[in-house]
């Protein structure tokens, strides 16, 4: 075997070793060991997505602490979240994570008004739930989709998905909005779809249902701001990668609370990228540095 090759394996091991012991225990170290090799050593590289996509390894979240279209984003002063998401864009970040709830849609389609729409990705969320949306705006999911695409003035969007499902039935009570957004995917209208979950049992189900192309999980060692433990929530998002779908992961940072613990950052995304299941990790930056330093360190840990 050569040299060059036995390293690569000597550095994944030492890797899974150090994520193995973050999670106290938690997740057993022979399912850890399981994880599959990564397809670039580029942090910001595009890498598959479910069998629909290939997408930026990191992603800039748009929706810290959202509700009513506001966010911590949308809440800094205009020319601050400019320029954060140009900051994001020229690092290299090119996946934009929105919502509808989030009331992003005017900011990202201000700041990549004139670049290449092959050179980022937009994945966004219809959401169905009380309140949240005005009503004016509520609407079926195509109707609404054709709303975003003039919001970001684009002519598609990489993901569209149900937002925020927490109830096992999900899939029974969504059909219809599922059929409608097969349908904008068979139109070209989106590329692919499917749902972020905000409880065990809602991913659970997403593993099983044939419709989803790609999942939202909250996901980090410690269970802050998770639907559960990780020895719960993990072996959910083994079953959703296995079954070939897409998986993007949320909360490492636990939605801001290891922003002052370096170690805490360091062992999460140590934790999430050894899991062997992840395929891209959204983060809500809220500045450069923080940007800078998560694309470093997921350097490192690939290289």
């Amino acid at each position: 075997m050569p040299i060059g090759i036995q390293a690569m394996k000597l550095k994944r091991r030492q890797f899974l070793g150090t994520a193995v012991a973050s999670t106290a225990g938690a997740i057993g170290a022979s399912e850890l060991l399981q994880a599959a090799p990564t397809t670039s050593d580029n942090p910001t590289g595009l890498v598959p997505l479910g069998k629909e996509l290939k997408v930026c390894r990191i992603g800039i979240g748009t929706g810290v602490k959202s509700c009513n279209r506001q966010s911590n984003a949308t809440r800094m002063a205009r020319e601050k979240f400019d320029q954060l998401l140009r900051d994001a864009y020229d690092q290299g970040i090119r996946l934009f994570d929105l919502a509808d709830l989030y009331g992003s849609h005017p900011y990202v389609a201000r700041v990549l008004k004139g670049k290449p729409r092959d050179s980022y990705q937009l994945s966004s969320k219809v959401w169905f739930h009380p309140g949240g949306i005005p009503d004016e705006d509520r609407g079926d999911a195509d109707v609404m989709v054709k709303r975003f695409l003039k919001e970001l003035n684009t002519d598609y969007l990489d993901l569209v998905q149900i937002h925020c499902m927490s109830k096992r039935d999900w899939p029974a009570q969504m059909r219809k909005q599922m059929d409608l957004l097969a349908g904008l995917k068979q139109q070209g209208v989106i590329r692919a779809h499917g749902v972020s979950c905000h409880a065990v049992e809602a991913l659970e189900a997403a593993a099983e249902e044939p419709w989803v192309d790609v999942v939202h999980a909250r996901i980090n060692p410690d269970g802050v701001k998770m639907d559960g433990p990780a020895a719960k929530v993990v072996p959910a998002m083994r079953k959703i990668h296995a079954a070939g779908k897409g998986l993007i992961a949320m909360k490492i940072i636990g939605e801001g609370a290891f922003g002052k613990d370096e170690k805490k950052r360091q062992q999460s995304v140590r934790f999430v990228m050894g899991l062997g299941c992840v395929d891209v990790m959204i983060v809500g930056f809220e500045k450069k540095e923080e940007i800078l330093e998560f694309k470093t360190r997921v350097g490192r840990l690939l290289g």
